[in-house]
């Protein structure tokens, strides 16, 4: 488990406290609910737990990996910015398997489960990733940046992250051609149709506007899941996806590598309901006369 994040928990504590008392004034956000908030923290705390046992198994792994490295990138002016720009470019595509391949939904789904936006909704956090998302970050141990900066810039990016779970904070003008900000993450968040599946960046934006998963806030965002979870109770949320997963594979285990493989949703008959069959339903109701 990386310090850093160890570090902010005081401030953690003291923005979600600021947060929720200026939200108590806006009849406009959902602001915090007490079950919601402390099913948020149970699963931010075991994932600190769970993280700090994960790494005895990855950081070796990742120290491992880095021996057969192409070149040393660390000890140049230039690595922290490069270091930045790589860490974000691996984040992106691990936030984007984590909603178009089941597998990594199952680890991801419990950071969407809240129908609250708040800072204390960061906190939901996986406590399955660390186990299945540790490959993204390969290819840049594999091109030489030395493990100990990759894991300090995980780190920081997910600090990056806490502060965009908020409603307080509105439009942000140019900066958001670059930058992730609480406008674009709601969107993320949402389960409006048009919502699903877009902004994964982690600090910058610009790899969804590279390959076409960005969407603007552009209607008022309903948060939760399509089949929102009627549970918080903390091993419910961060195991139920991995239970439907082994209940599906249980009835048939032919199609197993599918079910683990192809979006949420999918299924073997063809009758699923991934995004993309939500989208094409919706198009097809649009051009109905």
């Amino acid at each position: 488990m990386n310090s850093v994040v160890l570090y902010a928990i005081p401030f953690f504590m003291l923005t979600m406290l600021g947060e929720w008392q200026l939200l108590r004034e806006q009849r406009a956000a959902r602001g915090y609910t007490s079950i919601d908030t402390a099913a948020s923290l149970s699963m931010g705390t075991g994932y600190l737990v769970i993280a700090a046992a994960a790494a005895l198994f990855t950081v070796p792994l990742y120290t491992w990996i880095a021996s057969f490295a192409v070149t040393d990138l660390g000890g140049h002016w230039w690595t922290w910015p490069a270091l930045i720009l790589a860490e974000d470019f691996c984040y992106y595509w691990y936030h984007r398997a984590g909603h178009e391949v089941r597998l990594f939904w199952a680890s991801h789904v419990n950071h969407h489960s809240s129908r609250h936006y708040n800072l204390s909704t960061a906190l939901r956090q996986s406590w399955t990733t660390p186990f299945t998302g540790w490959v993204f970050w390969v290819p840049m141990l594999l091109g030489g940046f030395p493990v100990e900066l990759v894991l300090l810039q995980k780190g920081i990016s997910l600090l990056y992250q806490y502060w965009i779970h908020t409603e307080l904070i509105g439009r942000m003008g140019p900066l958001e051609w670059v930058m992730n900000t609480p406008s674009h993450h709601r969107v993320h968040h949402g389960r409006n149709l048009r919502y699903l599946d877009r902004n994964y960046g982690g600090i910058f934006i610009i790899w969804d506007r590279l390959f076409g998963t960005f969407q603007v806030e552009d209607e008022p965002v309903e948060y939760g899941l399509i089949h929102n979870l009627e549970s918080h109770n903390p091993v419910v949320i961060a195991m139920h996806e991995w239970w439907a997963i082994g209940r599906d594979i249980a009835a048939r285990p032919a199609a197993a590598l599918s079910l683990l493989f192809h979006p949420p949703g999918w299924a073997p008959d063809g009758k699923g309901t991934t995004v993309k069959q939500l989208l094409a339903e919706e198009k097809l109701r649009g051009s109905a006369p």
